[in-house]
């Protein structure tokens, strides 16, 4: 699991491939492991409360706002109940992705090699170096 700004990407490692995979594919290849089935299902039920009300909530921001801008009357009380919708979000988020990353733990546990094993990847325009255990 790489955490990027405001997503999280997945990647399944066989052999000596890596391949990117969605969050329904990870709950597949998690089906076989209970406990971190049911944890990586939580999260994704989080982040898709945190998708739903991150959406209501700038839309609640921006109805007013261009209300004001086109000289009408705005209701900020809309947009204050947005912004608490958008800050709502925060908490749901990193619970996602706190609860993502432990059930991946859970699997890894059983899969993973006893040494760590370091190298280099490269992302976009950027490099990083991964430490993987």
């Amino acid at each position: 699991m790489y955490p990027g700004f405001g997503s999280v990407h997945f990647e399944y490692e066989k052999d000596t491939s890596a391949y990117q995979v969605t969050p329904k594919q990870v709950s597949q290849i998690l089906f076989d492991y209970p406990e971190a089935y049911r944890e990586f299902k939580t999260a994704r039920t989080h982040s898709t409360m945190a998708g739903i009300s991150g959406f209501l909530g700038v839309g609640l921001i921006l109805f007013p706002t261009a209300t004001a801008a086109l000289g009408g009357d705005p209701e900020w009380g809309m947009a204050a109940g947005g912004a608490a919708l958008v800050i709502a979000t925060i908490p749901l988020s990193r619970s996602s992705r706190r609860k993502s990353q432990h059930a991946i733990d859970l699997f890894n546990q059983r899969h993973s090699a006893f040494a760590p094993r370091p190298y280099l990847k490269f992302w976009g325009t950027g490099a990083s170096l991964t430490l993987r255990f």
